[in-house]
């Protein structure tokens, strides 16, 4: 007899955006004619650069003609395409670090395989996540197994590490031992973004107890800070403990594209394991279970790390940083205190007058016609706040920031 696997029922993170999406609608049928402005969304808006629409459609265009016509990859998906690998290495060497053409494995987006990591670890394995979190981790974790019930808004055998004002939002390794730490920088939801010393207080715990930090490195074309990490593997030893996955979903506009890919170290070790048996394992799990990133969206990928293709994206991510100045200046200016924005897409708002978040959602969207996102729906320590997000025409930003500025009672 087939059964399901009951860890689904589990899930509680759901909640928050279709409770947004209610709250939402329910305001619209009261007020028909107010125009309702989403600060809330973390998908990009603009379209894809020139250069990279030229790369897309010469890819279909290769399907159209026997002679470019190109189908399954091989067992491993990286013989087809080698000049994209060689030039995802060159991305990384010019962050000073070498890797090798069997320690990348492409992907059709980060989430997928933020999720998909966890198959190749014991399930018995202990995991550690921030607190406010991305809820994926969490969800993932969930699933896979390795948590008790919900209760009193955390999952009992999920470890969480707090993040708050006064850690600026970057927590400190776990006080006890855990097996595998997802760490995501710049952070979603706060915008806060570790430093290079920090980072490595995670590096040395996870080589010290033999665990593998999963580094969520989606957002890291928006630090313009030159001191602050882009990799993980900026840090001395983080090869030896260290998974980073990465994708162009925010950095070039690839949301409904999707391309990205993992980074395995062939010098990853964790417990009772020696040199490249992780990177065995993924490999083996990917031949498995993946065909493959699209053959077109490869074929814009290789338009992205072109050099024009760089250039454009960069000013892509300029173009939304600059919406996040626009937020962030603006509630500054009328007394709101904020975090984020700076070298991360996403404005972390403090909830005035001690709101709880869904007050805080609740009052903005009534007085503003503006919609964000309750920072309690991303974990305990997010209540209190509120996530804003710099996707969106600059417009549109515009209009939503006045709005705010005018019509909301501090």
């Amino acid at each position: 007899m087939a059964t399901i696997n009951k860890n689904f029922n589990k899930l509680k993170s759901g909640y928050l955006f279709s409770e947004i999406d209610r709250r939402t609608r329910d305001f619209i049928e009261k007020n028909p004619r107010v125009e309702v402005m989403r600060l809330g969304v973390g998908d990009t808006t603009e379209p894809l650069s020139p250069t990279i629409i030229k790369g897309l459609s010469e890819g279909v265009k290769k399907l159209a003609n026997i002679k470019t016509y190109t189908g399954y990859q091989d067992a491993e998906g990286k013989e087809a395409n080698i000049k994209l690998l060689t030039m995802l290495m060159s991305f990384y060497k010019t962050r000073n670090i070498s890797l090798n053409m069997q320690e990348i494995f492409i992907n059709d987006g980060a989430k997928t395989d933020l999720a998909n990591i966890q198959s190749i670890f014991d399930s018995n394995n202990i995991v550690a996540v921030s607190d406010p979190v991305y809820p994926a981790y969490v969800d993932t974790t969930v699933i896979a197994g390795r948590t008790g019930e919900f209760v009193d808004g955390q999952y009992k055998g999920l470890v969480y590490m707090e993040c708050n004002e006064k850690n600026n939002f970057v927590p400190f390794p776990p006080k006890q031992k855990v097996d595998i730490i997802y760490l995501c920088n710049p952070n979603n939801p706060t915008g806060s973004v570790a430093t290079k010393k920090q980072l490595k207080s995670f590096v040395d715990y996870a080589i010290k107890n033999k665990a593998v930090i999963i580094y969520d490195a989606a957002y890291c074309e928006y630090i313009s800070n030159k001191s602050l990490p882009k990799s993980i593997y900026e840090i001395k030893g983080a090869k030896k403990c260290a998974i980073e996955i990465n994708s162009f979903s925010k950095s070039a506009g690839f949301t409904g594209v999707r391309f990205g890919w993992t980074v395995v170290p062939m010098d990853l070790v964790i417990e009772k394991t020696k040199k490249r048996e992780v990177n065995n394992l993924w490999n083996r799990r990917q031949g498995t279970m993946f065909n493959g990133a699209s053959n077109v969206a490869q074929a814009g990928a290789l338009a992205v790390l072109s050099k024009a293709g760089l250039r454009e994206s960069k000013k892509m991510v300029g173009y939304y940083m600059n919406n996040a100045r626009i937020i962030k200046k603006n509630l500054l200016k009328i007394g709101f205190k904020v975090f984020g924005g700076e070298n991360a897409p996403y404005i972390w708002v403090k909830n005035p007058k001690g709101l709880s978040s869904w007050e805080f959602f609740d009052k903005l969207l009534n007085e503003t016609h503006v919609v964000g996102t309750p920072g309690s729906g991303f974990g305990l320590s997010g209540e209190g706040y509120l996530r804003l997000s710099a996707f969106g025409h600059t417009t549109d930003i515009e209009k939503a920031v006045k709005s705010i500025r005018d019509n909301f009672k501090l």
